[in-house]
């Protein structure tokens, strides 16, 4: 056998770098674990102030320090993101080189023919290239317990093939429902049914029957009524029947009210989900049980929970069927809302924080909750509700999640086409408009996508790019001349919906939660303290009409009927013409 410097240092190389994967290896798993058990959201400092909070409600100072420190664990969860990220390549880094130095020194411990060979040094050889497979064995081992360990940690109940769905959508409902006709398009669209109307858009058509508002004390309120449990869900609206969802760890609820008067007209649980597990998840309070906006296909009302709990209620109140999907994993709570389109529900369960967490889009039979179909996801937790649009001759879903925009059929789930254009944490959700998806990566870059391409389409189907107060939790909303968009803070601008170019922008001296709408030629903005904002949806910039309404909001409003209907922190509004009596609801 022949030794030789090289071979000492290839070697050295192979026992160097299996350390190395091996601290690497330590350091994401010990991250990972660190972070399930160190809730940001259960920070002894963050719970003091939220509880000096409810006791000072109007506590401006405090409310910054809250908004401060929910920014601050916003940043650490992009920093573990980063670095999972950086450690895998690492890990992969060090994993070759590894691989290759014992490859190497191996293929150098070869018998050398010398008349009378070093046998010591040749036994010295055959050891050091044993130790550096068992080496390679061993780190090899580490990372695969690795994976698995951070796999099983993030393993979703959901069944990976169709057999196994249509055994659990069994234990949820009949295995097949009679036929039924899905309502016609024209009652969708003078309907609210779903997140921002029946596409998704936060645009009212039918009718220009926009409330006018005035100076005057509680100017346009129709009605309000008491809401009897805590949610960010949005309105929906189906006739004269608005649904919302509210709940708690102890009991999660559906609430219809009659839309002309306010009255409350049935109030139902969903519990006893088969398969769902008796302890209840902790959700962060900010977020909590009922986030997620409702649906209807105008025959059932649905609705999702943070626990993973779905249920569909017959518009009588009676509970046609219930499911358990979870369990969700979201760092920051559930609320990607149900979309329908005909009689099929589709839910956007984006979850975990890596590409590999158990994130799915899964499609629902509406009369009987029976599995459709479901498609992994190549993405983590993600806040966005996706959208159903017809465009290149297919009916296409539209879904975001970092760094993925990705179309699927509705009929089968399959994958149409993506664009890699997301960062961050996705919150608002995209919408169509005058031929193009218009989306937003929060805090970076406002993007118009054509939706008739084919696989990866990242460099050949962005229409326009505009990098001006981009939001990050508000939706863009659209007339398809115009793009209207809000950030946080206040700032409403308008752009070109042909090229992007910006055209005004205002500051409207209001924190911004809920997504713009537009109704007949209003353009509406709901703030989170209650001011309540009618701009002209045009080129030049034009305030209407500006009441306060006393309660704070973060729920996108609802149009229907020429109302608004708003969610409250405590209370539901209906909004109408000026002069309409205020009724008050118990």
């Amino acid at each position: 056998m022949r030794e030789s410097p090289y071979h000492r240092a290839l070697c050295l190389t192979a026992w160097i770098a299996g350390v190395f994967c091996l601290l690497v290896c330590g350091v994401i798993v010990y991250e990972h674990f660190a972070a399930a058990t160190n809730d940001p959201w259960k920070s002894p400092q963050l719970l003091a102030l939220k509880e000096k909070l409810a006791a000072e409600p109007k506590n401006e100072a405090l409310q910054r320090e809250i908004r401060q420190l929910d920014l601050e664990f916003r940043q650490r969860f992009r920093r573990r993101l980063a670095l999972d990220k950086t450690g895998a390549w690492l890990l992969v880094g060090g994993a070759l080189a590894l691989a290759l130095a014992a490859a190497k020194a191996a293929a150098l411990n070869q018998p050398l023919p010398l008349p009378q060979p070093k046998m010591a040094a040749g036994r010295e050889v055959m050891e050091q290239a044993a130790r550096a497979r068992w080496s390679l064995a061993g780190v090899g081992l580490a990372v695969a317990g690795s994976l698995l360990l951070i796999r099983l940690d993030n393993t979703s109940v959901l069944p990976a093939h169709q057999a196994a769905w249509q055994k659990l959508a069994a234990q949820g409902g009949p295995q097949e429902a009679p036929a039924e006709e899905a309502p016609a398009l024209s009652e969708f669209q003078t309907n609210w049914p779903r997140f921002r109307g029946w596409d998704g858009s936060g645009v009212f058509t039918p009718g220009s029957g926009a409330p006018a508002w005035d100076s005057k004390t509680a100017p346009g309120i129709l009605w309000r009524s008491a809401i009897p449990a805590p949610g960010h869900s949005s309105p929906i609206v189906w006739g004269e029947r608005v649904f919302i969802s509210g709940g708690t760890a102890a009991r999660r609820e559906v609430f219809c009210y009659n839309a002309a008067s306010g009255a409350l007209l049935w109030q139902r649980a969903i519990e006893d989900a088969p398969g769902s597990p008796p302890k209840i998840p902790d959700v962060p309070e900010d977020t909590g049980y009922a986030a997620a906006t409702m649906a209807t296909d105008g025959r059932r009302a649905y609705a999702i929970f943070a626990n993973g709990d779905v249920g569909a209620l017959n518009f009588d109140g009676s509970v046609a069927w219930t499911k358990y999907i979870g369990p969700v994993k979201n760092p920051y709570g559930y609320a990607a809302s149900l979309a329908v389109w005909g009689n099929k529900l589709f839910i956007q369960l984006d979850q975990g924080q890596t590409r590999t967490a158990g994130s799915k889009l899964i499609s629902l039979q509406g009369a009987s909750g029976r599995v459709l179909w479901e498609r992994s996801r190549p993405v983590p937790a993600s806040w966005a509700t996706p959208i159903v649009i017809e465009a290149a001759g297919k009916t296409q879903i539209i879904t975001l999640g970092d760094p993925w925009v990705i179309a699927y059929t509705a009929a089968d789930g399959n994958e149409l086409w993506r664009a890699q254009l997301l960062e961050n944490e996705v919150v608002p959700s995209p919408v169509f408009a005058g031929g193009l998806v218009l989306l937003i990566s929060p805090g970076a870059r406002l993007l118009a996508l054509r939706p008739d391409g084919a696989g990866e389409v990242t460099k050949t189907r962005v229409a326009w790019a505009s990098e001006e107060n981009v939001p990050d939790i508000a939706s863009p909303v659209s007339n398809g001349e115009l793009v209207f968009t809000v950030t946080s803070s206040g700032m409403a601008s308008c752009f070109a919906a042909g090229d992007g170019k910006k055209i005004w922008e205002k500051d409207l001296d209001t924190e911004v939660q809920a997504s713009p709408g537009i109704m007949g030629d209003g353009l509406f903005i709901l703030g989170e303290q209650g001011a309540l904002v009618r701009l002209q949806a045009g080129r030049e910039y034009h305030e209407t009409g500006r009441i306060q309404l006393p309660d704070k909001f973060v729920a996108s409003p609802a149009f229907a009927g020429g109302r608004l209907i708003v969610r409250g922190a405590t209370n539901l509004y209906g909004l109408g013409p000026t002069g309409a009596r205020l009724a008050q609801q118990p």
